[in-house]
């Protein structure tokens, strides 16, 4: 008789330790699982803090200078220091420098010879054609009110893509071109080659909703 009770107290534990895992998962699940609703209320929320604005460039300037030289290793200079500014944004209060954007003209960079001035005499070196990007760039900034040019240097001659006094020339850690944006507003700086011209176009950056 004994031994019968003793059973059913076990089966009564059993039963009620089955039912209790049962509730408390169940209670876990409910507590960890958002439900569709919880979802769509977090999606909807997220959605709503980002940054609806729109990236506008409006054009300020532009300038092109004749390719007047017919040299293939020149030419790939010209594409390469045009690459290196294209796409360049410089922020409203910042300098730009040409020598800092562009870099040493090695042919680790993949620089070639081509003609130079050196002293006013015409020569060759590595290179050679980046004058004619800085002076592009030079004459675009010009145009722009509120760019102010804070160093420039001419040739010693006369370098026949610009009329003289309109043009920059730049020698890595020696002669570079600089300008700073007072303009109000962050500006981007556009440059391409083609087989006749060095073009340089200047936008201003600005956003709508």
């Amino acid at each position: 008789m004994k031994s019968k009770w003793i059973f059913i107290l076990v089966a009564i534990i059993i039963i009620a330790g089955f039912a209790y895992f049962l509730f408390f998962k169940r209670n876990t699940n409910n507590t960890t699982s958002p439900t569709p609703s919880d979802a769509q209320r977090i999606s909807t929320e997220v959605d709503d803090t980002k940054d609806t604005k729109k990236l506008v460039e409006t054009e300020i300037s532009k300038f092109s200078t004749k390719i007047i030289v017919e040299d293939d290793n020149r030419d790939n200079n010209l594409e390469l220091s045009a690459s290196k500014i294209n796409g360049v944004i410089v922020k409203d209060g910042e300098e730009f420098s040409f020598n800092d954007t562009v870099g040493n003209p090695t042919p680790d960079e993949g620089y070639e010879k081509a003609g130079i001035f050196i002293g006013g005499k015409k020569s060759k070196g590595y290179g050679g054609g980046n004058c004619q990007i800085s002076t592009t760039l030079y004459d675009a900034v010009l145009k722009v009110d509120g760019l102010k040019v804070t160093e420039r240097h001419e040739h010693g001659k006369e370098v026949g893509y610009v009329e003289k006094g309109k043009d920059a020339t730049v020698v890595y850690d020696e002669l570079d071109l600089k300008f700073k944006n007072n303009t109000g507003y962050d500006i981007k700086i556009y440059s391409n080659v083609t087989e006749e011209k060095v073009n340089v176009k200047i936008v201003k950056l600005s956003y709508e909703e």
